[in-house]
């Protein structure tokens, strides 16, 4: 099953239908609603929004559940990143280091920066 775009607008527009399908039923029987029938449609809507609540917030838990594994997913990938860099470079030594031994190096032997080639 797939699932609309917003979750909340397809619960409310559920939630009409069933509303008006109610309410055209009062309407077919020709006869004035008695309280015990307003008191039946108020649990009725009430019910209604419980369970609009109660789904809205399965969503909620879902959303926090994919939020926190994407979280360990990017820790994973900075880990790893870290690690990669670390083992290609060699013992933890940073390129921006490594650069800077390389403008000093050319500048003790009077040589051109390799961007001028």
């Amino acid at each position: 099953m797939t699932e609309p775009d917003n979750l909340v607008l397809a619960l409310l527009r559920d939630m009409r239908s069933e509303m008006a399908d109610m309410r055209a039923n009062m309407a077919t029987k020709d006869e004035v609603a008695t309280k015990g029938d307003m008191a039946d449609l108020r649990s009725e809507m009430h019910s209604l929004r419980a369970d609009v609540a109660s789904d809205i917030h399965r969503l909620d838990a879902k959303i926090e559940g994919v939020r926190k594994d994407l979280s360990g997913q990017i820790a994973g990938l900075r880990r790893a990143v870290v690690e990669y860099h670390a083992s290609v470079v060699g013992h933890g030594v940073l390129i921006s280091e490594l650069d800077d031994r390389m403008r000093r190096v050319e500048q003790h032997l009077n040589l051109p920066p390799i961007e001028a080639h």
